[in-house]
């Protein structure tokens, strides 16, 4: 059953399969020549899902990479103030033998980057990589109090 019929590029398999919500793209008949084909995969794993949150000591990046090893991902600091998080997932070597049924694990390239505020200390960035989720700590500069000068009235 499809919400939209699949001459229109629509939901290409059963509605009521949660793991079946193939999103309809407009353009995707233009970008493969006219054809009403089935689709191409795409690599969804291009946009690597990363939170940023801010504590009182330091900027806090997690982004979830299931199945990646350390040697897979990369993280640079560029520019003095961008942060750069990039890292490829290889497509499972096929053997002829197999019989795929379904492919639903994306591969491919991704690169995301984060302009870092001024009170970021880039010198000082530490990167982990554990049960699927990376995590980029970016210490912060103390900030500095105000200090109150006293001026002298004269008069």
């Amino acid at each position: 059953m499809s919400l939209v019929p699949r001459i229109f590029g629509g939901r290409t398999t059963n509605v009521f399969d949660p793991f079946s919500l193939d999103l309809w793209d407009p353009f995707d008949v233009f970008l493969n020549k006219g054809s009403l084909a089935a689709p191409q995969e795409t690599a969804a794993f291009a946009q690597a899902r990363i939170d940023w949150k801010e504590t009182p000591e330091a900027h806090v990046f997690k982004a979830d990479l299931p199945g990646l090893k350390k040697e897979e991902v990369k993280v640079e600091v560029e520019e003095g103030k961008v942060l750069q998080i990039s890292g490829e997932r290889r497509v499972e070597k096929e053997d002829k033998n197999d019989k795929w049924h379904r492919v639903e694990r994306s591969s491919g390239k991704f690169t995301r980057r984060f302009r870092l505020p001024e009170n970021a200390r880039v010198d000082e960035v530490k990167a982990s990589l554990e049960n699927g989720v990376l995590t980029v700590t970016v210490p912060k500069e103390e900030a500095k109090k105000a200090e109150a000068k006293t001026i002298e009235v004269s008069g």
